[in-house]
């Protein structure tokens, strides 16, 4: 059985994926320690004037070392409300905004406490939304090195992420492609917007 182990995010980049989807068993790391300048509380979408860096503050900022698990957000200030309305503004006249604002929306504003509960509860959204079947659970201790697995954690980074532009796929009608061009590996948002149920074919497209 072929396993992937890789981190919790927030709204994964599309890369992860077509790692996903490649395996049949996936593992989200649960006893790494929160790191800064990652994807665990960040993601990024297109907006009418460039790329947009949407982040979830956290309790004890982002220079703190606890264990994911232990990570509190922050909701001293309004970032679910903030949060949405961009994602509105971006996607909104995308052909499939409407086919699942109400879920998004749902789970941005659910006041989940930990920031770990906040991520593993989209990834099975979206696990469910593109109907993928693969087994999903929890590491139970953690391992530097992984025998056997594909260790996929900490492969994407927001300063990588877009390393692979020129032959990147799946390639698709972005929003607002005209202004600034095809942007690769953007939150799977972008692509699900754009693209609805046809996005797990794309995904698998991928696939050589």
């Amino acid at each position: 059985m072929s396993i992937l182990v890789i981190e919790s995010q927030s709204f994964p980049c599309v890369d992860y994926f077509k790692r996903v989807i490649k395996s049949k068993h996936v593992k989200i790391e649960q006893f790494d320690a929160f790191q800064k300048m990652s994807f665990r509380n960040r993601y990024v979408i297109a907006g009418a004037n460039g790329l947009v860096n949407l982040t979830i503050p956290v309790v004890g900022g982002r220079e703190q070392k606890s264990l994911i698990q232990e990570v509190e957000i922050d909701y001293s200030n309004d970032w679910p409300t903030k949060h949405w309305r961009t994602i509105v503004s971006s996607y909104s006249k995308s052909p499939f905004f409407d086919y699942y604002a109400k879920q998004i929306e749902k789970l941005l504003f659910s006041n989940e406490k930990k920031l770990f509960t906040f991520n593993v509860n989209i990834i099975i959204f979206l696990f469910n939304a593109l109907k993928i079947n693969a087994l999903l659970d929890f590491t139970t201790d953690f391992i530097r090195i992984y025998e056997g697995s594909e260790d996929c954690r900490g492969l994407f980074l927001p300063k990588n992420f877009q390393k692979d532009t020129e032959d990147w796929k799946p390639k698709y009608a972005q929003v607002f492609e005209d202004r600034l061009g095809f942007q690769s590996n953007l939150s799977i948002l972008d692509l699900l917007f754009c693209e609805g149920p046809n996005t797990i074919h794309l995904l698998h497209s991928t696939i050589k």
